[in-house]
């Protein structure tokens, strides 16, 4: 019984363990966003002193007009590398926290394995079906879980592509309106 005892206090302790790695990456993730907007921030007032400067030297409304529009495509090119960058650390800490948990749940289910044998080396004569009963559970669960794991891998996949592909077209689709805009009020 002893051991199980040590089994038991190795999962608890493995448990801390997780949930401070959790808070690290939780932590070290939203460190990232932080100095994301920081800089995007900085990035942001210096052009817009750039974009006061440069509509204030605009000659004639023809010419302010090709700069707004110059300066909306700049615009919405930085707005869509922000997002995608957004996109990238919001995904890579996913990434961390499903990394963390598939390794926690395999370790997880062997020692719950390993301290179910144990239990059952003591257990009295005619508990082996219950005790087969929990083991079979336990392997069910984890199959679940690795399937479960498996199929957000896969959505997660999906939506990264989709979400590149979603940021390109809109760049494309705003750099072709604005070059139409521009060459039209430029003649």
């Amino acid at each position: 019984m002893f051991t199980t005892n040590e089994q038991f206090s190795k999962i608890s302790l493995g448990g801390v363990e997780t949930v401070l790695r959790f808070a690290q990456i939780s932590l070290d993730s939203a460190e990232r966003l932080v100095k994301f907007n920081l800089e995007v921030s900085k990035q942001s007032l210096e052009d817009n002193i750039k974009v006061a400067k440069d509509l204030a030297k605009a000659k004639d409304p023809q010419e302010a007009v090709a700069r707004i529009n110059k300066l909306t495509t700049e615009s919405v090119e930085h707005a869509v590398t922000n997002s995608r960058n957004v996109y990238e650390i919001m995904t890579q800490t996913q990434g961390e926290l499903a990394k963390l948990a598939e390794e926690n749940i395999g370790t997880l289910n062997k020692s719950l394995i390993s301290a179910i044998e144990d239990i059952s080396k003591n257990a009295p004569a005619g508990s082996d079906v219950a005790v087969n009963a929990v083991k079979t559970s336990v392997a069910a669960a984890a199959a679940a879980i690795n399937s479960f794991t498996k199929a957000a891998q896969q959505v997660n996949e999906f939506a990264e592509t989709s979400v590149k592909a979603a940021s390109s077209a809109t760049a494309d689709a705003v750099k072709a309106t604005t070059k139409r805009t521009g060459g039209g009020s430029a003649s």
